[in-house]
């Protein structure tokens, strides 16, 4: 994996580390020769993602909630917040916990970055631009989101996050930068976790129907994991604040998407279609621009490629 812009970070902090992006960050920052404290409370982290890190030099695992404090003995140059739950399975079952994850949790990364002098970047999320009435979407989109929806203790907790951060920055001159991940997809996903590609590739290789919500016209734009983890190191090394898009701009309605997943998987399977969740978005398409101008950073993962790099991985882990 490479980035366009690349930096010798010596300590790197990164909360949510246990999850899916996060632990893929923590392997591409000790691949790259930095130390790696991961904080994590496991709630919707799997030990699982960084267990084989736990032999590796420079790697320390602190079990701890983000929102109730940072227990970090060595100072470090980088922190990355990604602790919060994010796929709707985990933020509606921890609604509170992913309101505090993003407002106390995210305050107290920023103190972490502000006295110890280092980087901070924030995990955002394309779910600040809600349902959009623009398509693609670029950073200069204020967004269209229902504050008390089923989906707010999310979008909301991350736009917060978003203004408390540019507030710490403006009034702390803390080092910070913020990046929107969209539709991130790849190993160590979990198959339950209620995102489109997991569940899809779990239900091809199971031979179950696949569960396409509504006509299955909405649109989504997947990044493939390894492409998301070197957007994100570029952007913390590059020192713009953003917020800047990291996502793969090619478009795919979830109809195409659950007919590829049984293609690619060999499977059998039939589409059944279910209920549209409230307030799902009906298209999804990240503006680049900014990342390709700034950061020289683009998707080299195209959607076939990257699906069938996760098919395999699921099927290995499922011992299919």
């Amino acid at each position: 994996m490479t980035t366009a812009i690349s930096r010798n970070w010596e300590h790197v902090v990164v909360t949510g580390g246990a999850g899916f992006v996060g632990s893929h960050l923590c392997t591409a920052l000790l691949d790259a020769g930095a130390a790696v404290t991961c904080v994590d409370d496991l709630s919707t982290g799997r030990p699982e993602n960084v267990t084989p890190l736990l032999e590796r030099s420079g790697f320390t695992l602190v079990r701890a909630n983000v929102a109730e404090g940072l227990p970090v003995d060595r100072r470090p140059d980088l922190v990355l917040h990604f602790a919060s739950p994010a796929s709707p399975a985990d933020y509606l079952r921890l609604p509170l916990h992913t309101m505090d994850a993003g407002s106390l949790g995210t305050r107290n990364a920023l103190r972490l970055a502000q006295e110890c002098e280092a980087r901070f970047v924030l995990a955002s999320t394309s779910e600040v631009y809600g349902d959009p009435r623009q398509n693609p979407q670029d950073e200069r989109y204020w967004g269209n989101v229902n504050p008390v929806g089923p989906r707010s203790v999310y979008d909301e907790a991350k736009r917060f996050g978003e203004a408390l951060t540019t507030a710490h920055a403006d009034a702390h001159g803390t080092d910070t930068c913020i990046v929107r991940l969209f539709n991130t997809y790849g190993p160590r996903m979990r198959g339950h976790d209620g995102r489109a590609v997991p569940t899809f590739v779990r239900q091809a290789l199971a031979g179950e129907p696949l569960t396409v919500t509504g006509d299955g016209r909405q649109t989504r734009s997947l990044c493939y994991v390894d492409d998301t983890v070197a957007g994100i190191l570029a952007a913390a090394a590059h020192g713009m604040r953003g917020p800047v898009n990291i996502g793969n701009p090619d478009e795919i309605t979830m109809l195409e998407l659950a007919r590829l997943v049984v293609r690619l998987a060999g499977s059998a399977s039939g589409i059944r279609y279910i209920e549209r969740p409230v307030d799902d978005p009906a298209v999804r398409c990240p503006d680049i621009t900014l990342a390709r101008d700034k950061l020289g950073w683009e998707p080299r993962v195209d959607a076939e490629e990257g699906l069938r790099r996760t098919i395999a991985w699921f099927r290995a882990e499922a011992g299919h």
